[in-house]
């Protein structure tokens, strides 16, 4: 499933709106243990663009998952 939803994200960054709802729907169907290797890779392919929207949608899993340099 995590590759399935890098995939999504890949192709529907060219709209912040889609990206958002998206990576929102992506953080419901990932088991919880993937998602902070999926954190990972979205701030390092997206936070250029959408580090606003990153932070907000990551928001929630920042205090149980702290990652350092990243933020």
């Amino acid at each position: 499933m995590l590759d399935y939803v890098k995939m999504i994200l890949l192709k529907v960054s060219f709209n912040k709106a889609l990206f958002e709802k998206e990576l929102r729907k992506a953080l419901k169907v990932l088991v919880p243990t993937e998602v902070p290797d999926f954190r990972v890779w979205c701030y390092q392919q997206f936070a250029r663009i959408y580090r606003s929207v990153l932070k907000r949608v990551f928001g929630n899993f920042q205090e149980d998952f702290p990652i350092a340099g990243v933020g």
